[in-house]
């Protein structure tokens, strides 16, 4: 586990309010800067990784939470993504495959003064740690969840992951990979998830909004960042960064706003509650979708997510669904206050001697 610079061993609830329903509240006049949220640890990256932008641009979120280093930490699993911890003075934790979430899990829910942060990739999140992530999300646990998408094994140099397309040719797939990929976004949405948002490496004014929407949002949030990967899957999301296609491709979904990609095109109801693109001057102002992220039913969030396209024609980023459920985390500390109240803090002793126990002399 990472050190803080401060040499704190613990984090203090004194330093940050946590009240039922709202994230972490800041209770410190400090005034955090970029700087602060540097180790001093070399980054390293293959050169042109996206997670070099990442990396910086929540360097340079962190001060705006307003929270101590000591109250936030981050838990990686194993990927090049993973390596965030390090790079990051607040205390982290480098894990196992795909355990992330389900460290995470235990440190939200028995310090509820902390601001929790997983990082991971489409491969360890999504294959080995798939069903870690998807209960994480059902739970609905204190935390926040960035999962790095490049499409590809990159730390194991170039197999294909649960993310890569149909055919894609790699070592491991030397003829094509059979397998249908996942959306990442549908699965998240697919589990309930109360946040759930897309962005990419290269927009840092985008990638950083959704950061802070993420934070704000009690409960789990899930955010989708397509990463690029300069050695083993380069310019996989180049349609989406082309500055003379990207307008007509990505869908920026702004709450209340309608949905148009580009000047001449816009989502509207499609067959059986899909959505589908249309031609404004074909279909009218008047019939396009206003975006609603706080929507209760997952099935609209849902269908937004499979407007997706192998080709990326059009592609939603922005905050799919963000709405309020019960969190894990207060339930479940609830219910250990109830319980102590009729029952008392319990013997431990007489727990573990209890029942069908015998002393062997």
């Amino acid at each position: 586990m990472t050190e803080n610079p401060n040499g704190a061993r613990n984090g203090h609830s004194g330093h940050v309010a946590a009240s039922a329903g709202l994230r972490l509240v800041p209770t410190t006049d400090t005034v955090y800067k970029m700087k602060d949220f540097k180790s001093d640890q070399e980054v390293r990256w293959c050169p042109g990784c996206g997670d070099y932008a990442i990396l910086a641009a929540f360097q340079s979120f962190l001060p705006r939470l307003g929270i101590p280093r000591e109250n936030i930490v981050m838990v990686s699993g194993i990927g090049c993504s993973s390596r965030f911890p390090y790079y990051l003075s607040t205390y982290g934790m480098h894990s196992i495959h795909g355990r992330a979430p389900a460290i995470a899990t235990g440190l939200a829910a028995s310090r509820p003064d902390l601001s929790v942060w997983v990082i991971t990739g489409d491969g360890d999140g999504l294959s080995i740690g798939g069903n870690h992530l998807i209960h994480a999300l059902r739970r609905n646990v204190n935390i926040n969840i960035l999962l790095f998408n490049n499409r590809i094994y990159g730390l194991t140099k170039g197999q294909y992951s649960p993310t890569s397309e149909t055919g894609k040719v790699t070592k491991s797939s030397p003829a094509g990979s059979l397998d249908h990929p996942f959306n990442p976004v549908s699965l998240a949405l697919g589990a309930e998830a109360g946040f759930v948002a897309r962005t990419v490496d290269s927009d840092r004014a985008h990638l950083t909004s959704v950061l802070r929407a993420a934070a704000d949002h009690p409960g789990a949030s899930f955010v989708e960042i397509y990463q690029n990967c300069p050695i083993f899957n380069d310019d996989a999301f180049e349609p989406l960064k082309e500055p003379s296609s990207r307008d007509l491709r990505l869908l920026r979904m702004e709450h209340g706003e309608p949905l148009r990609l580009g000047p001449d095109r816009g989502v509207v109801a499609g067959d059986f509650g899909g959505l589908e693109v249309a031609d404004v001057a074909e279909v009218g102002e008047d019939r396009l979708i206003r975006h609603d992220a706080h929507r209760e039913d997952p099935g609209y969030a849902f269908a937004l997510s499979r407007l997706d396209r192998p080709a990326f024609e059009h592609v939603p980023i922005g905050v799919f669904r963000d709405v309020r459920r019960p969190v894990y985390d207060e339930l479940l500390n609830e219910q250990i206050e109830d319980a102590r109240a009729e029952h008392g803090d319990g013997d431990l002793e007489a727990l573990l001697a209890g029942g069908d126990t015998w002393t062997v002399e």
